[in-house]
Parts: structure tokens; C-alpha cells; sequence
């Protein structure tokens, strides 16, 4: 036992004693979390709207007051038809124009949407934010009924999308972190020639192998508190489920992410190989494939069957029940089961594969 925490504390130091491996462990997440919690954000803010009337009437007037008064849309100006609104929107003056017809003080209906369509899926949030916005009124001032739709939204009232991202950034930073870094650590030993003594040491292949492994899981579990803290207390991000078992499912990942890292190790021979199968195996899917920016739903039947063999999909659809909805344990067993199983898998085959007499 002294043996393997002396292994564990060696390869703890050559971590530490490595400034751009630290770098990468704790200034990757943060820097992660501050882009994709401010800057890349698919919240709706500030549209630039143009309203199109030819009498600025009460009922028109408190419509109107509705959008300007909401952090969603900025009214910039007011124009009598809807072609010089266009004319806007082409020019890249506006991103959203609302027509009222001429007669709507009387009828109280009758409103048109002119929206840039240039990127559909915005335009599809300001329209729905648009009609919340001014549908979504305790009174009188509508006489369609169709269009008095009360909208609540659950779990994300204010629709942040931070609320998407952040399980999503924990998915894809646990994945490569942990994979990554475990397999650029065995690897380099290869390359170094200093497998060959870790083996004939007394010490067993396999514990030599958890040996380098446990100094990564300890540094996730710090990075994932890290994560939590920064989408609790700097993001506004509820943790609305129980703790306890968010730690559980993440770590249940972080294994599976270990055992992924070892596979790679006995496929690679150089740290530039294990890098690059970790870009093409890791990085791509996780981004394109888990859920994390794309719906997997919406795409293609053949692209949902290889999503189907991606963990961080299963991960972020966890995390996302636990921390937003709020939800149990035994509402996320579905994709607790498929983690455990992936994680057994790729560890049985990691270890059988692993080659104690190195070539």
C-alpha cells in the first residue's frame, strides 16, 4: 500500500511541477464557464424593433410600452408602413418590426411580425419572445382570443441560456480533461522509456495504472466544484436537485472519462497521436453530437444512432434534470445505468488491451 501512495504522490508532483498542465486544468474551465456564461449566449436582449402605425393610439401605446419597457427589445423608431420598415431591416437598422393595422384600436387584433430572418433560430426567439411580450396581457386590449395565450415557462422563466450551457460545459470540460490528460500521462512515460521500470517495479501493472490515475480524478472533482461554484454564485445557475447526487453521477462520468483516456493510451504511442485522437474521438462528438448545442432529436435518424454511443449525452441530460428541473435520482436512472455500463465496458477493454510488455 506504501508503494502505491508513493506512485499516486509522484505523479501528483510531476502534475503540479508542470505549469501548462495546470494551466489547462484550471484555467480551461474558468475561461469555458466566463465565454459560454457571458459572451456566447443565445439570450434574447436588446432587439432593435421598429414599430409601423399610422396613429399612435392608447391601445396601440400600451402594447408598445409593454416591448420598450421589457429588457428584451429596444424600440428605435417609429415609421407609417411596413415597406420603409423593411427598408430597416434590410439596411441592418432593425432586427424586428411590429405592424399594427389601421383599424386595430377599434377591432383590438390585427398585428404583423416583419422579422430578419437571416438567422432563423434568432428570429424564431424573437418572435416568441415578441408575442409573449405582448400576448401575454391581463386585460382587455386583444379581442382574438387565440392570441390571449398565457405563457409560463418552467424551470427557466427568464430563459437564460446559461441554464443550457452550463451542464453542457461540465460534460465536455470532464471528458477531455480527465481523458485527455490520462492518456497524454501514460503515453508519455512510453515516450520517456520509463514504462518499462513502473512495470518491473513490485508494484502490479494494474496498480501502477491507478496510480496515475487517481491524482486526475481528485483534480476533476476539484474542477467540477469549481464549475458548480462559478454556475451557482457568478452565473445565477439554480443546483436545484440534491447535491449528493450530482457529485455521484458526476463522478460515476469522471471514471468513465478515465477509463475512455486509458483506452487511448494503449492506442497511441506519442503524447502529439494521443492529443489528436482525443481531439477526433472527444472533442467533435461531444460538441456536435452530446446535445450541447444542437437538439439530437432534430437531426438526422443516422446522426441520433452514433449520438446514441456518446456519454456526455447521457451526462448532460443528468445534469440538466438534477440541476434545473430539480428532479431525483430515480427520474435520471435511465442515463445513471447506461453511464455505469459504458464506464464497465470501456475499463474491461482498457485493461485487457493494456500491453505490460511494452514494445
Amino acid at each position: 500500500m506504501k508503494q502505491f501512495v508513493s506512485f499516486v504522490i509522484k505523479e501528483t508532483k510531476h502534475i503540479l511541477r508542470d505549469k501548462r498542465t495546470m494551466l489547462i486544468l484550471f484555467g480551461m474551465p474558468v475561461v469555458m464557464m466566463l465565454l459560454f456564461g457571458f459572451a456566447i449566449t443565445t439570450d434574447v436582449k436588446n432587439v432593435r424593433t421598429v414599430v409601423v402605425t399610422s396613429q399612435m393610439d392608447p391601445q396601440t401605446q400600451q402594447v408598445v410600452e409593454r416591448l420598450s419597457q421589457s429588457e428584451y427589445f429596444t424600440i428605435t423608431s417609429t415609421v407609417h408602413t411596413p415597406q420603409e420598415a423593411e427598408r430597416l431591416i434590410r439596411s441592418q437598422q432593425a432586427d424586428l418590426a411590429v405592424v399594427f393595422a389601421s383599424d386595430f384600436a377599434s377591432k383590438k387584433n390585427g398585428l404583423q411580425l416583419i422579422v430578419d430572418g437571416s438567422d432563423p433560430n434568432m428570429a424564431q426567439q424573437w418572435t416568441n419572445y415578441a408575442q409573449q411580450t405582448m400576448f401575454n396581457v391581463q386585460s382587455s386590449i386583444f379581442n382574438d382570443q387565440s392570441s390571449m395565450i398565457n405563457v409560463k415557462m418552467l424551470y427557466n422563466p427568464q430563459m437564460k441560456s446559461a441554464y443550457n450551457f452550463v451542464p453542457a460545459i461540465m460534460g465536455m470540460l470532464l471528458m477531455l480533461i480527465c481523458a485527455m490528460m490520462t492518456s497524454i500521462s501514460i503515453v508519455r512515460e512510453k515516450e520517456r522509456g520509463t514504462m518499462e521500470v513502473l512495470l518491473v517495479s513490485p508494484v502490479r501493472p494494474l496498480m501502477v495504472i491507478i496510480a496515475k490515475a487517481v491524482p486526475y480524478l481528485v483534480l476533476a472533482f476539484v474542477i467540477l466544484i469549481v464549475i458548480l461554484l462559478m454556475a451557482r454564485y457568478l452565473l445565477g445557475v439554480p443546483l436545484a436537485g440534491s447535491l449528493f447526487w450530482i457529485v455521484m453521477v458526476s463522478i460515476i462520468y469522471i471514471l468513465l472519462a478515465l477509463s475512455l483516456g486509458l483506452l487511448i493510451s494503449n492506442v497511441a504511442q506519442t503524447q502529439l497521436v494521443a492529443l489528436l485522437l482525443s481531439a477526433m474521438v472527444l472533442l467533435m462528438p461531444v460538441v456536435m453530437l452530446s446535445g450541447m448545442m444542437f437538439p439530437v432529436e432534430s437531426m438526422p435518424e443516422i446522426l441520433q444512432w452514433i449520438a446514441a454511443v456518446i456519454p456526455p449525452r447521457y451526462y448532460i441530460d443528468a445534469m440538466r434534470k438534477l440541476m434545473i428541473m430539480g428532479v431525483g435520482i430515480g427520474e435520471v436512472m435511465k442515463e445513471v445505468t447506461i453511464l455505469v455500463a459504458m464506464t464497465v465496458l470501456l475499463l474491461t477493454i482498457a485493461l485487457k488491451k493494456f500491453n505490460v510488455r511494452l514494445e
